[in-house]
């Protein structure tokens, strides 16, 4: 999907140029061996780092220059290392030091409400309901790396939050317009995080550059949005200039807030974030959102996976965006196994934004247009659409429109190439005054609105071709607008976001990734004062609140939702709590209805477990518990090398002694990956479930087996006899005759369903989903 405002949802990486350019500096990530005896010789771990930095400079660079100057971060949680500037051959020095795990160079990554508490049930009423059993959250930390907040926001008044937890060891850091007293009960904490940028890009006082405050105050919006969908206060009068109008509330209301700014005009430095995540372990916190991501790349490479196998280690649950690729194959980011990777799906709220046609026919789009000047697009306008040339004129680029052209007159903008609400700016620029926003074939039918700067709404690509079609076969072709307001249950919802990034995965395929799926399409929540709802820099208007779609906004709810769970049952491990969501997410719609991706039913690489749940996660009956320990097997058990095992998670260890001390490991995930390669027909895998509902509870297995395969699961009966007693199960996957040739499969996947049902309450079910992979059959 096309960006909001300036971010492109990708990743890539910062390469020297050139063999004639190794002078050049640039960031580098410098992992060291943990626990090294070495550096007991200094007096403080920032003079052992930079021993490692003064044997890589010595002779290279001018003997005036300090080699401190050249370090940027001293991790001392998230990664035992540093990030300095180097040059291409210092990085290569010393990456031949013996106790130098890894030397990397900087990624940089991306980012990537009124209405949905309710579309997920937390407003449940009686001390029965989600809010009461978590007691809305208190007493939890969500620490949120983005691009900041505004903390101005009605989202994060701290009327009636209850005093900052004691253990709490952050600060409220000051700088450009924001200083401690901008910190509250609700937004605990804020820091920001630049080095790492600020070496890699032009000053952010350029004269070329948007406006960038050098603090924790956002300066583009998305970090309020995603911190407020999180845990932002109650706030009564909210709506996009009248439209979505209502309260508005984040997942966990009565969780505390600590934002970390690690984004900036230019994107998301790892050593940036690595230092973010640093910090954040020592603050406290409770959980950890990240709604940043691109392409997959490998988990020994990534600086969030490894970042974030330390503050699992600390008791701290990870959520991260899953990414906005889709709908491309293997397209899902952030998936390792210690994180909560999250899809988007809609609402069954809609925007009517309807195009009338001269002939009568007509058109369904959506818009959050307010409405203002809608006079002249109720009637009835001619409709242009300027394609040819090589101006760009069919995407409604900033002056490629002939005004002779498109004055007067409602234009037709395809999507794609420059930002959907920049597009309606180039129209009214060259005298249009009203515009049809359609859907390229790559968009298909994806509704994502926004606060259009001019009368304007958003259709389909099937309706994008009637009205091309129209247009073509018609002499003086007309339509006129019909904007319908805010219409809620009239819709199917929810169904995929046609943007969320889909399985499987490519750097970790036997996990079943993504998770979840939660609502990411059309969020309004909280904005900063001095932007427009657009975020574009000519937009006048000012709000409290606006609409954004993507991964960065279902993984906020998420977020939430883990911060109410741990409230709840504050002793369990963050995999217990990712089950509990997990084991009990809908595979259906409001309507009952399989959930939808596109024109077909989902599939597991789209939704993995199912759309999150929060009234059914809060009691899971059963749970798939996960020790930070068990994660260095897996990683064993898949072929990852003792050099990879080390650089992810700071442990030096031999997989051959690992796994004789834990034959036939499995990991024990929610979900259930079987990948069977070449000459195999057969197999297992066992998991291992805590009761963590009533006592003298008993469950049986019901299976829906994958095409073509054969389950058997043994027990089919688990009897528990106390809370928290945990049992294990064993599970076979046998190929049916002519499966492995592909007779009996369908394709080279395959999914089903292996659930247990309490005997006693059959509404209580702990679902997996299977995933089941013929390689090289």
């Amino acid at each position: 999907m096309e960006p909001k405002t300036l971010f492109v949802f990708t990743i890539f990486l910062l390469f020297v140029s050139s063999s004639s350019e190794t002078l050049k500096k640039q960031t580098y990530v410098i992992q060291l061996h943990p626990n090294s005896q070495s550096a007991k010789a200094f007096p403080s771990k920032l003079d052992w780092h930079l021993s490692f930095l003064q044997e890589a400079v010595l002779g290279i660079e001018e003997e005036n220059e300090d080699p401190s100057t050249r370090i940027l971060y001293s991790y001392a949680s998230a990664i035992e290392g540093f990030s300095a500037q180097l040059t291409e051959s210092e990085a290569k020095t010393l990456k031949n030091l013996p106790e130098v795990v890894a030397v990397r160079p900087d990624h940089v990554l991306q980012v990537q409400t009124t209405y949905s508490y309710k579309f997920l049930g937390l407003n449940g009423p009686g001390p029965s309901s989600v809010w009461s059993k978590s007691r809305s959250g208190q007493g939890t930390i969500i620490g949120v790396l983005d691009t900041g907040v505004w903390p101005e926001s009605p989202s994060f008044d701290d009327t009636g939050m209850p005093s900052v937890p004691s253990k709490w060891k952050g600060v409220c850091q000051e700088g450009e317009s924001f200083t401690s007293s901008n910190c509250n009960k609700k937004l605990i904490g804020a820091r920001f995080f630049i080095r790492g940028h600020r070496v890699a890009n032009s000053p952010l006082d350029s004269p070329n550059m948007p406006r960038e405050y050098i603090s924790a105050r956002d300066s583009t919006g998305h970090g309020t949005h995603t911190a407020s969908t999180a845990g932002g206060s109650s706030v009564s009068t909210a709506s996009v200039l009248g439209n979505g109008a209502g309260v508005a509330r984040g997942m966990a209301p009565g969780a505390h807030v600590a934002v970390y700014k690690v984004c900036w005009f230019n994107g998301c430095y790892s050593s940036d974030i690595l230092a973010a995540i640093d910090v954040a372990i020592q603050d406290k916190v409770d959980v950890l959102s990240l709604s940043l991501g691109g392409f997959p790349i490998p988990l020994y490479d990534d600086t969030i996976a490894i970042g974030t196998f330390r503050a699992t280690e600390h008791g701290i649950s990870v959520v991260c965006a899953g990414g906005n690729n889709g709908p491309l194959a293997s397209s899902v980011a952030n998936t390792a196994p210690w994180v909560s990777t999250i899809g988007a799906g809609t609402l069954d709220r809609k925007f009517p934004g309807v195009v009338r046609l001269a002939n009568g026919k007509l058109l369904y789009g959506e818009s959050l247009y307010p409405g203002k000047g809608i006079n002249k697009a109720e009637r009835e306008l001619e409709i242009v659409y300027v394609a040819g040339g090589d101006k760009g004129s069919e995407f409604c680029l900033r002056g490629s429109l002939p005004r002779e052209s498109v004055q007067g007159k409602m234009v037709i903008c395809d999507r794609g190439v420059n930002g959907r609400s920049e597009k309606g700016q180039a129209v009214k620029e060259a005298g249009g005054v009203a515009m049809i926003l359609v859907n390229t074939e790559i968009n298909q039918e994806e509704d994502s609105v926004d606060v259009h700067l001019i009368p304007a709404t958003l259709i389909g690509y099937e309706e994008s071709v009637v009205l091309k079609g129209y247009v073509r076969d018609t002499v003086r072709a007309k339509a006129r607008l019909i904007f319908g307001g805010t219409v809620i249950g009239r819709s199917r919802g929810p169904e995929v976001a046609q943007f969320s990034a889909r399985g499987p995965s490519l750097a970790n395929p036997s996990v079943l990734k993504p998770d979840l799926i939660a609502p990411g399409v059309n969020i309004i929540a909280a904005w900063p004062q001095n932007l427009g709802p657009t975020g574009l820099p000519y937009d006048s208007r000012r709000v409290n609140f606006t609409v954004m779609s993507g991964t960065s906004m279902s993984c906020p709810h998420v977020s939430g939702i883990t911060a109410l769970i741990r409230s709840a049952y504050p002793s369990w491990s963050p995999a217990a709590i990712r089950s509990a969501m997990m084991t009990t997410a809908d595979l259906y719609d409001r309507r009952g209805k399989e959930i939808r991706d596109g024109d077909k039913p989902a599939g597991v690489f789209a939704i993995g477990a199912g759309h999150v749940n929060p009234v059914k996660a809060i009691n899971p009956g059963l749970v798939y518990n996960i020790q930070p320990v068990d994660y260095i097997a897996y990683l064993c058990t898949i072929g990852f090398t003792r050099s990879d095992i080390l650089a992810i998670t700071h442990r030096n260890v031999s997989c051959g002694a690992v796994l004789r001390k834990r034959p036939g490991f499995s990991l024990n995930y929610p979900s259930i990956s079987v990948i069977f390669r070449r000459g195999r027909t057969k197999e297992m895998i066992t998991r291992r479930v805590t009761n963590v509902g009533s006592p003298n509870s008993v469950y049986t297995v019901n299976v829906k087996a994958p095409m073509g395969i054969n389950v058997i699961v043994k027990p089919r009966r688990l009897v528990f006899s106390h809370v928290d007693q945990t049992l294990s199960y064993r599970v076979w996957f046998v190929l049916k005759k002519g499966s492995s040739r592909g007779e009996k499969v369908a394709g080279t996947f395959a999914d089903g369903q292996l659930t247990w049902v309490n005997s006693r309450d059959s509404m209580q079910r702990v679902r997996s989903p299977i995933s089941v992979t013929l390689k090289n059959h």
